[in-house]
């Protein structure tokens, strides 16, 4: 029984969060006058001391004492007898469970936080060193139009801002103390959950305590956040597993995150962008797994909701993982300008900018498509580009033309053509840098402003 109800092997890791609770709810028992000052400084002192073993390492964890909760109060209990007892007056142990896993899941959003911003700090610093490189862009995995390489490091910085929006979003509604919830009902003791979420940093306190006691749809919408971050990498891997290939041959990546075949001695594998690929299927079954552990519980507290906690780590583990490897391989791997420009003419990538040159003009949209496939399909049987097509022959397909539509053919013309907002255009493009060059500049600076407040 105490084997398979146990869950000291995986709570653990919550022990610094569970110290700083309990050391709130003291402070806030001796300040509504059920602990002596007295009793809550030896309680907090002892707390403290218990907290250093643990990180020294010198803690001893006993199946028999449950969880991370249990070990705590009853080390307490062992050194300071009655007082110590008088710990958890005022709380059950499904409002604390459920208070330290707001505390950890807060700092863990925290720790993703900055990760994804060193991440969009790589792709930014790649747009100086790229700034004239001119990518092919694709779509259905078919060469679509050129795009310059900094516009799509951009790209990147847009999705992982808007996973930082999901974080900043998902804490705040895990921002707020459950600890006073008790056991489901309150208590009638005169405890002061303002105090306690104040000494704790929580925003709010949560308002009904049945709900309290039995929420986890914070750790759901973490996991999801988290398995969101997951699949960008992973889209993010699969593209450039893709270009280290020699069909694409786009990309070199740094020989410290690869490794080569154990047979075949020519093989530089691109591992780590495969295992962030592959661990996203690890993010997406911890979301699972709490999907269907939460589906049918009903109110309030049951004991499933200790198996909330191994996919929540394991998610956040493998993400913070991730991003941890994922920056410097950004930063350090070395796009193949010759390689790149010497196929950057396949693909006929300027048909549409010879559409939209019809368009100017004057010829419907839909009749300049039709014109332009008929001449993508004159080049594709002579095996030219379009700019290779002689004038006559352009005329042919379109009297109105004249010499000005050489000016909008191949890659560089074509790119240097686009104008639109958010576009792939060199001014859009300059403009787009500078602003994630500032965004970047300025979340470094507020999180340091908030590491000086803390």
């Amino acid at each position: 029984m105490e084997r398979f109800t146990e869950s000291i092997r995986f709570d653990q890791r919550l022990y610094a969060h569970d110290i700083a609770g309990s050391i709130a709810h003291a402070q806030m028992l001796a300040k509504v006058g059920l602990l002596s000052a007295a009793e809550c400084e030896q309680i907090c002192q002892t707390l403290r001391e218990i907290q250093g073993e643990i990180e020294a390492g010198r803690f001893p964890f006993r199946t028999e004492l449950e969880d991370i909760h249990m070990h705590i109060e009853q080390a307490l209990i062992d050194r300071l007898g009655d007082v110590g007892r008088k710990l958890h007056t005022g709380r059950s142990r499904n409002d604390q469970v459920v208070t330290d896993l707001r505390l950890w899941t807060r700092d863990a959003l925290d720790r993703v936080d900055r990760r994804l911003v060193a991440l969009q700090r790589a792709f930014v610093g790649r747009c100086d060193r790229d700034a004239d490189v001119i990518l092919p862009g694709y779509t259905h995995l078919q060469r679509a139009q050129p795009v310059l390489a900094p516009h799509y490091w951009l790209a990147y910085c847009e999705k992982l801002e808007r996973d930082r929006q999901r974080v900043a979003d998902c804490r705040r509604r895990v921002n707020v103390c459950s600890l006073g919830a008790a056991a489901l009902a309150g208590t009638s003791l005169p405890i002061d959950r303002q105090e306690v979420a104040l000494r704790l940093g929580f925003a709010e306190v949560a308002a009904n305590s049945l709900d309290a006691s039995s929420d986890r749809d914070f750790v759901l919408e973490a996991a999801f956040v988290l398995g969101m971050i997951a699949l960008h990498l992973s889209t993010w891997a699969e593209e450039w597993i893709l270009w280290t290939t020699a069909e694409f041959s786009f990309l070199t990546l740094p020989h410290a995150f690869c490794t080569g075949s154990s047979i075949m001695p020519q093989k530089i594998n691109p591992d780590v962008l495969e295992l962030i690929r592959g661990k996203t299927a690890r993010v997406a079954g911890d979301l699972q797994a709490l999907v269907v552990l939460l589906k049918g519980l009903p109110l309030a507290y049951n004991r499933d909701l200790q198996e909330d906690k191994p996919p929540l780590f394991d998610a956040y583990d493998t993400v913070r993982a991730s991003l941890d490897v994922a920056a410097p391989l950004v930063a350090g791997a070395q796009l193949d300008h010759a390689a790149i420009a010497a196929r950057l003419d396949q693909g006929h990538l300027d048909a549409t900018a010879l559409m939209e040159h019809l368009i100017r003009r004057g010829l419907p949209q839909r009749t300049a498509h039709g014109v332009v496939g008929r001449l993508v399909r004159a080049a594709l049987d002579r095996g030219v580009r379009l700019s290779d097509l002689p004038l006559d022959e352009l005329r042919q397909a379109e009297p109105s033309l004249d010499e000005s539509v050489y000016e909008v053919l191949g890659p560089a013309q074509c790119v240097r053509t686009i104008r639109s907002h958010g576009s792939t255009g060199p001014e859009q493009v300059r403009e787009q840098v500078r602003r994630w060059t500032e965004r970047i500049a300025a979340a470094r600076a507020g999180r340091a402003r908030e590491e000086d407040n803390d």
